[in-house]
């Protein structure tokens, strides 16, 4: 048996949660998982032009782990009886282990950068506040409905990790950072 791409109960502007609970499809909890599957669409382009074979290895990892929190936003817990898949406080760590170890190799920061120096680290920038986005959104959503603690945490992180990921795409592509200077009055 084969299934349609389209199914056509979203026509008239709603779509089911896991669970089966109709809502609009402006509902927080879509805007919520629509954003992360926007960011995990971006970290698939950063994917595709990264060299490095094992930080394309953590990519495709945390690509696993935002289906895991979208499938979780996307989950009416009162009606579902579906197993939805955990983060587990090792995801985290796993960024920031990641993030410690980049930052080793790159010079301290003492002014903001500002997006760019290659065009894969600005796709990096542009996942980064991507990532931003949706940890704001899901902190909305959590002031209204449930939504675990460590997915914002994971967010979080995920966004610093995205920055020093940025940073070490221009060191290693002996570009340059452009330091933001306010401009004197």
């Amino acid at each position: 048996m084969t299934f349609k791409i389209y199914t056509k109960t979203g026509d008239k502007g709603k779509t089911s949660l896991i669970g089966g609970t109709r809502v609009p499809k402006y509902h927080l909890r879509i805007e919520a998982y629509g954003t992360i599957d926007e960011l995990n669409s971006y970290i698939g382009v950063l994917k595709c032009d990264l060299k490095n074979l094992k930080m394309s290895e953590i990519l495709s990892e945390i690509q696993d782990r935002l289906f895991t929190i979208g499938s979780q936003l996307a989950n009416d817990s009162k009606n579902t009886k579906m197993q939805i898949p955990d983060l587990i406080e090792s995801d985290i760590k796993l960024l920031e282990k990641e993030i410690d170890r980049m930052e080793k190799n790159l010079p301290a920061l003492k002014n903001f950068i500002l997006p760019g120096g290659t065009q894969l680290a600005s796709f990096c920038h542009v996942a980064r506040c991507v990532c931003r986005r949706a940890e704001r959104i899901s902190v909305q959503l959590s002031d209204e409905s449930t939504v675990s603690p460590i997915v914002i945490k994971y967010l979080n992180r995920l966004s610093d990790y995205l920055f020093v990921l940025s940073r070490n795409i221009v060191k290693d592509a002996n570009a340059k950072e452009t330091e933001w200077r306010p401009r004197k009055k």
